[in-house]
């Protein structure tokens, strides 16, 4: 059965995260260690509001995950204070519309702890988060690498 649940409820994934997160990402954070990537996710699995990790698996078996971060970039700080970061899934299981149930919970998440606004950067997706009602803000330099950064208004998404 495939469940999106709290990092917090299952820290056991928290090592296979962070190898997913920092071979993925690491190149747009400078001196951002495969330690500090583990470190951070062993504190969202403490944390159920801002900052989190939601995590998608089927009958126990880590499927992806997605993160609500206070900044994602330094570059990028001044902009908002809430930031939907790390979205990925495994590659044998994408195509399969988790990216876009990760995010679908991850914002409403947003909206049950009363964020107003939530922002993120994509260097390649940007049509994906469109499609989803994000709106392209600007683009952006992450470490010397061009992002498009995103906006997404939350007016009542349970509405």
């Amino acid at each position: 059965m495939v469940e999106i649940r709290f990092l917090a409820d299952l820290p056991q994934h928290v090592d296979q995260l962070a190898d997913w997160h920092h071979a993925q990402w690491h190149h747009y954070h400078a001196d951002w260690s495969h330690e500090v990537a583990r470190a951070e996710l062993q504190s969202h699995a403490l944390c159920r509001t801002l900052p989190t990790t939601l995590v998608l698996t089927d009958n126990d078996v880590l499927l992806g995950s997605v993160s609500l971060l206070e900044d994602d970039a330094v570059e990028l700080s001044a902009i908002g204070n809430a930031w939907l970061a790390s979205l990925y899934v495994k590659p044998e299981a994408r195509g399969r519309g988790f990216g876009a149930q990760l995010v679908n919970a991850l914002m409403q998440h947003a909206e049950n702890i009363s964020l107003k606004e939530i922002f993120l950067f994509t260097p390649e997706h940007k049509a994906f988060y469109q499609t989803l009602g994000w709106q392209a803000l600007q683009q952006a330099n992450v470490n010397g690498q061009k992002v498009d950064v995103m906006s997404y208004q939350i007016t009542g998404m349970a509405e």
